[in-house]
C-alpha cells in the first residue's frame, strides 16, 4: 500500500509584525500551515505546543507587534487536507449580499460554522479561501453561531479588519436579529441588562450563564407578531457577548425556539412537529459607518424561505 507523502515543518520562532498584529493566534496558525486540519491547530494550542512569548496561549489571543510565536514541528500529510466540496462552495458564493473594496457580507446559511475547529473540518472562512486566491486574505469581523443564519461580515485583510471591529463595537452601529420566542411576549418593548459569563461547565459542556461577575450585556426586544403560543421579536444588541440573545431570552422564560443548548426540550419538540427544522434565530441587519466610504452602510439579509413559510403556517 502506498504511503502518504509527508512533509515536516520544523520548529521555528516567528516575530509578529504590523501585518499580523491584531490577528487571532488560531487564524494566524491556520494561514501559516495551510495544509493541516484545523483540528490539529486547536490541538496544538490546547496542549501548549504553540507558545507566545514562551507562554501558553488561548486560541482567541490577539497577536501584538513583537510577540514571539514558537511554531512546533509538524508533519503535513496530503491525506488529511480537506477541501469543501463544490456544492458548499457554490452555496457560500451565492450567499454574498454586499461587497466593496474593503469587505464582503453574506447571508450565512444555518448549519455552517463560521470557522473550522476541533469538531468541524471547515467553516465559512475556509470555504471562501478554497474558492480562489482573491479570498485568501479574508478575515472574520465577527461571529454567528452554527445554527444562526443572516448577516456575516468578512474583511479583506488585517488593517480593514481592525477598523471594522472598532466600528461595530461603537454604539452608533446597530445590529438587529429576528427570533421566534416561546410563549406570549406581553410587552411591546423590553430591555434586558444582565451580565454574562462564559465557559462555565454544566453537564459536561461549556455554556454562558448570567453571573454578577460576568461582562455587562444589554439586549432590547421588540414585539413584532404575536401567535397563540409564540412571539416573533426583533432584537437589537447593545453589546456583543457570546450567546447573548439565547441566554437573555431564556432568562425571561421566553426561549428561542429550536435552541438545543439553552432552550426548552418540550417546546422544541412541539414546534419540530409543526415543521420547524432549525433554531429560529436570524441576523437581520447591520447598520454602520463604512471605513471605506465614510458613509452609513445598511446591510440586510432576508430570512430564508423555510422560516417565512413556517410563520405563515403559524398564522
Amino acid at each position: 500500500m502506498k504511503e502518504n507523502t509527508q512533509i515536516k515543518v520544523d520548529s521555528k520562532q516567528v516575530v509578529i509584525t504590523e501585518n499580523n498584529a491584531g490577528q487571532r493566534i488560531d487564524n494566524f496558525l491556520i494561514r501559516y500551515f495551510g495544509k493541516i486540519p484545523n483540528s490539529r491547530i486547536y490541538q496544538m494550542l490546547r496542549k501548549g505546543e504553540v507558545r507566545v512569548n514562551k507562554r501558553r496561549t488561548r486560541q482567541s489571543y490577539k497577536l501584538e507587534v513583537n510577540d514571539v510565536v514558537r511554531i512546533p514541528p509538524v508533519y503535513i500529510s496530503e491525506k488529511h487536507t480537506l477541501t469543501p466540496n463544490q456544492s458548499i462552495q457554490k452555496k457560500i458564493l451565492n450567499s454574498i449580499i454586499f461587497e466593496d473594496e474593503g469587505l464582503i457580507a453574506i447571508n450565512k446559511p444555518p448549519g455552517i460554522v463560521v470557522h473550522g475547529g476541533s469538531k468541524q473540518s471547515y467553516g465559512v472562512i475556509e470555504i471562501f479561501r478554497a474558492l480562489n486566491d482573491d479570498y485568501r486574505s479574508l478575515e472574520l469581523v465577527h461571529r454567528l453561531d452554527k445554527d444562526t443564519s443572516g448577516c456575516l461580515i468578512l474583511a479583506k485583510g488585517i488593517p480593514i479588519l481592525r477598523k471594522l471591529q472598532e466600528i461595530l463595537r461603537d454604539r452608533k452601529s446597530v445590529k438587529t436579529y429576528l427570533a421566534l420566542l416561546s410563549g406570549s411576549f406581553t410587552e411591546s418593548e423590553k430591555i434586558i441588562n444582565k451580565p454574562l459569563r462564559k465557559n462555565i461547565i454544566r453537564s459536561g459542556e461549556r455554556v454562558v450563564t448570567i453571573d454578577k461577575n460576568g461582562k455587562s450585556a444589554s439586549t432590547i426586544f421588540y414585539r413584532k407578531r404575536l401567535f397563540s403560543d409564540a412571539t416573533l421579536v426583533k432584537i437589537e444588541l447593545l453589546t456583543g457577548r457570546t450567546h447573548q440573545i439565547r441566554v437573555h431570552s431564556a432568562s425571561m422564560g421566553n426561549f428561542v425556539i429550536g435552541d438545543k443548548k439553552y432552550g426548552d426540550k418540550a417546546v422544541n419538540l412541539k414546534f419540530k412537529k409543526k415543521g420547524l427544522s432549525r433554531m429560529f434565530l436570524h441576523s437581520e441587519s447591520l447598520n454602520f459607518i463604512s471605513p471605506i466610504t465614510k458613509k452609513r452602510t445598511i446591510i440586510k439579509a432576508p430570512m430564508e424561505k423555510s422560516l417565512v413559510n413556517f410563520l405563515e403556517k403559524l398564522d
